[in-house]
């Protein structure tokens, strides 16, 4: 919106105001006496997201409504990856939210691009590789193993889908989760 603040609801109140320097506690000029929290704009360099379909012109169906337009709205520069590219979407192709071309710099065909996370209507959450990684998480050399073979350990996105998700070593779901 190029504003340097926003209101956020519901915060009045929240730890997480002890711990973020980019919050702040003021009084709505509207409605005084009313508390409300102002946050920092974020004017992000860079989105990286994941949508189901882009046409050739850079239109892209994100699948379910979620926050991914503004986050491209407010990014300099936005970067989709996409199960598929056709020639031009359809309404059947765009259901639920479209990231119109005027705000994509770059569309990518890499088909498992959400793995390990799910993408409507193409693939389910794989629940066996998010627990590796949530036990990963639990310390640093565990951690410095996981990414040295799931990310480091890889030659290119193929190689990536060809292990952990092709019949590699976690089972992929399938599905609409």
């Amino acid at each position: 919106m190029g504003v340097p603040y926003v209101p956020v609801m519901g915060l009045v109140g929240s730890d997480l105001l002890k711990r973020r320097e980019d919050m702040l506690i003021r009084e709505d000029p509207f409605n005084p006496g009313v508390r409300t929290v102002v946050a920092k704009s974020l004017r992000p360099d860079v989105a990286l997201l994941h949508g189901q379909k882009a046409d050739r012109a850079g239109n892209v169906s994100m699948g379910q409504f979620n926050d991914d337009t503004l986050l491209a709205e407010a990014s300099r520069r936005v970067i989709v990856t996409v199960e598929e590219v056709v020639d031009k979407l359809t309404e059947v192709d765009s259901k639920g939210t479209v990231l119109p071309s005027i705000l994509v710099d770059a569309v990518v065909h890499a088909p498992y691009g959400a793995h390990p996370a799910a993408c409507p209507d193409y693939y389910g959450v794989d629940e066996a590789h998010i627990h590796r990684y949530i036990e990963a998480s639990k310390s640093d050399a565990a951690f410095a193993a996981y990414l040295e073979e799931t990310v480091f350990g890889v030659k290119d996105h193929g190689a990536y889908v060809e292990r952990f998700v092709a019949g590699g070593t976690t089972r992929q779901a399938v599905g609409n989760d």
